[in-house]
């Protein structure tokens, strides 16, 4: 059997060969640290800089506003508890009730430690719902996409009202960074947090942008890397394939958006015209251009995808596959026959071919189910 047809992107991404060929004089000769002062370490650190001046460009910062790290979740902590931590006054922290656990856990640690939590509801799309004010100096982080449903999050109407309230304002834009453009200085946020394998970069690589002048305090103590905020010696081949990435993501960003849009909304045409009672999780709501969380009637979504094992999908994010309970983000919504969402995300390998042959096969999976238990 030919392996399956792999629609699970907001999982993970494959390396791209021009990033894998970056990478690899890194891994062989320039295997240098790049803070020795021999030709072996200088040539490792003008290869981190100039990957930090690719990442940058992406996002709109100046690359002297970003950090390495080892990916999006020491990122969000890095951002959570360094400027918290960092910050006198308030402690109030403003976030949503569909964050990843990246966020939610350092979040609820803060909580722990006695910060006061304000967590957002959101609508039946998965919106979150921003109030009309802010508590003075709260520190709010809220997710630029959500990894599950693909829904862009209101981050720039939240920055509007931290400013206001003397605030500060985080957003995990993993998910989003490579998808569809992402500008700092549009959203006016203070931090935001990059993971390199969203968007065709290797594994245990991440960055993360904060604004220039903003005291952040390192939970990882160390050396004097990354500015003294984050040590430990840089993955220099890794960063350097981010980078690659990163500078590809910029030339293809309005192309690549308008191919896998086309091919999943065909997709779904596809298997709403075939399947009655359909629904789409966040219908309404701008969203990701490569991600369709759809809820099937009638069944629950693992049954769907273990009958169709000619497809590798999820039912939400790749931290909860295997769940049985439905997804928490799904619930938030209030949405009837949560337990029957699958998440479909395309990339830059999906093709025609991968969308026609996967709404096949998930209708004829689907239509088993139904009749088995009509039977």
């Amino acid at each position: 059997m030919r392996d399956p047809i792999y629609l699970d992107f907001n999982a993970t991404t494959p390396l791209l060969p021009e990033v894998v060929d970056a990478m690899l004089p890194y891994l062989r000769e320039h295997f240098g640290n790049p803070s020795s002062g021999h030709v072996y370490g200088r040539r490792a650190k003008e290869a981190v800089e100039l990957a930090r001046g690719q990442v940058a460009s992406l996002i709109g910062c100046d690359a002297s506003e970003l950090l390495f790290t080892s990916g999006g979740t020491e990122s969000n902590n890095l951002a959570i508890l360094g400027l918290t931590r960092a910050r006198l006054g308030s402690r109030t922290i403003v976030t949503s009730v569909v964050e990843h656990p990246a966020t939610s856990g350092p979040v609820a640690a803060l909580e722990t430690d006695g910060w006061q939590v304000m967590r957002l509801g959101v609508d039946t799309a998965g919106v979150a719902v921003v109030p009309e004010t802010l508590p003075a100096g709260a520190f709010a982080t809220l997710m630029h996409s959500n990894n599950e449903t693909g829904v862009l999050q209101p981050v720039a109407g939240l920055t509007s009202l931290a400013r206001r309230a003397d605030g500060l304002v985080h957003t995990d834009a993993s998910q989003s960074v490579g998808k569809v453009p992402v500008d700092v200085r549009a959203l006016d946020v203070d931090a935001l947090t990059i993971c390199g394998h969203k968007l065709y970069a290797p594994k245990g690589v991440g960055a993360l942008f904060v604004r220039r002048g903003l005291a952040l305090k390192p939970y990882l103590l160390g050396a004097n890397h990354e500015r003294g905020l984050r040590p430990g010696t840089e993955n220099v081949a890794s960063i350097v394939g981010l980078g690659v990435a990163a500078q590809l993501a910029a030339r293809t960003l309005e192309t690549e958006a308008r191919r896998v849009e086309a091919l999943r909304e065909r997709l779904w045409s596809t298997l709403a015209a075939a399947i009655p009672g359909l629904a789409v999780n966040g219908a309404g709501a701008p969203r990701l251009p490569n991600t369709v969380s759809l809820r099937f009637p009638k069944v629950a979504g693992s049954d769907v995808l273990a009958a169709s094992p000619q497809l590798a999908a999820s039912t939400g994010s790749a931290c909860h596959d295997g769940h049985e309970t439905a997804s928490a983000v799904i619930l938030a919504t209030g949405v009837p026959n949560a337990e029957g969402t699958v998440r479909l995300s395309l990339g830059r390998t999906t093709t025609e071919e991968h969308v026609a042959r996967a709404a096949t096969v998930l209708i004829a999976a689907w239509r088993g189910l139904v009749g088995a238990a009509s039977r």
